[in-house]
């Protein structure tokens, strides 16, 4: 699993997630002034933008189990890559869209060739046994965390430049690690391994019961949908509390954003690394979701904006948390089979990512309307208390499959 030729392909994989993370994050800077080509009424910008976002979330939910089940039968290289060239036509196309009903279809595009998550994860699972599974997932993470800091970076330096530029730059970064992996990158799936796939099956409800169906499973996706759910709390609600609580700019919410970003990159791709093998991937898993809870709640009740720069680098072992739960599920599946799963994981991910923001913005606005500034921190309150919920849970999946 150490070949020259696999370590090339998680390199690859590595860069596509990246790009995925980038090419979210470059257009957000730009977005709204993108919408006001359309339209003026700033209520209507706003409302459009929440759309906008949503749709995405939307299409991936539906797109991720239809490309993890085309991967299951054809391979993962040609979806890896047929996705990549979409999403780099796709960005042109929004780039210079003409109408808001053709931008709109172009988000719909992005948000079908964005799905490729579930396809990279699988790759992840094809190439990776017991000794190297975790801190390859880790990786995973870590090219979250450093999408999600140069994304808005990027998207802001290139906007100076004009609202299509940022669409342009995702564009081109999309093609370009496309014809790197045309060179590079090696199918991981077997043929003995395939499996014929049948249309009925790709639906998202469909593959997620079915995931929920394996054996010791169903316990293992509810936490994972619940530490997504409390995780989507950031994006959700972050600049709208951080905003009314510390009184911070624009500024101070994006470098904030890119700390978070940076501590969870690192801590997926070092700890995940270091920490498993000494402590086995249970008490990692444990660790992980308390020091999520633990970092939530300490969010909510930090009275001074510096402090929630201490409480990420105190949470940062929150990071063990999702690698070592992707790790322990991937393993419940056979080969032929991990297309399926990863896509209905990516289904329930983007369920949460759909939800959160409703969820976190009525909890925040109650929480304002509340005579104590304590309640300011209801929204991460809630989340801490879903990651507790997830941490009771796991324990009991855990504590089940050791008897077996």
């Amino acid at each position: 699993m150490n070949s020259p030729r696999s370590k090339k392909a998680i390199y690859f994989i590595f860069a596509t997630i990246v790009l995925d993370m980038i090419g979210i994050g470059l257009i957000m800077p730009v977005l709204p002034d993108v919408i006001r080509r359309f339209v003026t009424d700033p209520g209507e910008v706003s409302e459009l933008f929440g759309y906008f976002i949503a749709t995405y979330a939307i299409m991936q939910f539906v797109a991720s189990p239809i490309l993890g089940g085309l991967s299951d039968q054809y391979g993962r290289r040609p979806i890896l890559l047929g996705s990549l060239l979409g999403a780099g036509l796709d960005y042109i196309f929004m780039a210079f869209a003409p109408t808001l009903p053709l931008l709109f279809i172009g988000r719909v595009v992005s948000g079908l060739t964005g799905a490729s998550m579930t396809v990279a994860n699988s790759y992840i699972a094809d190439i990776s046994d017991d000794s190297n599974r975790s801190a390859n997932f880790g990786l995973v993470g870590a090219a979250f965390g450093i999408g999600f800091i140069a994304g808005p970076i990027m998207g802001g330096l290139l906007g100076h430049f004009g609202p299509q530029m940022p669409f342009i730059g995702a564009a081109v970064l999309n093609i370009l690690n496309f014809l790197f992996g045309i060179f590079i990158l090696p199918e991981s799936l077997k043929p003995e391994n395939r499996r014929v796939i049948q249309i009925r099956k790709l639906n998202p409800f469909t593959t997620i019961m079915n995931t929920l169906k394996i054996p010791g499973m169903a316990i293992f996706v509810c936490t994972y949908a619940l530490l997504f759910l409390a995780g989507n709390s950031h994006p959700s609600i972050w600049t709208l509390y951080t905003e009314e609580k510390f009184d911070w700019n624009s500024i101070q919410v994006g470098v904030s954003l890119s700390f978070v970003g940076l501590i969870y990159g690192m801590s997926q791709s070092i700890f995940t690394k270091k920490l498993v093998p000494l402590w086995g991937e249970h008490k990692s898993l444990i660790i992980g979701i308390f020091f999520n809870a633990v970092g939530f709640l300490l969010y909510g009740l930090a009275p001074d904006g510096w402090m929630v720069y201490a409480i990420m680098v105190l949470s940062a072992l929150q990071g063990l948390s999702m690698p070592c739960l992707q790790s322990l599920m991937t393993k419940k599946v056979d080969a032929h089979y991990q297309g399926e799963l990863q896509g209905g994981l990516v289904s329930v991910a983007s369920v949460t990512s759909i939800l959160a923001p409703v969820i976190y913005t009525h909890t925040f606005n109650w929480g304002v309307n509340q005579p104590n500034s304590f309640f300011l921190g209801a929204p991460y309150y809630l989340a801490a208390a879903i990651s507790a919920l997830s941490l009771i849970l796991v324990r009991k999946a855990l504590q089940a499959s050791n008897q077996h």
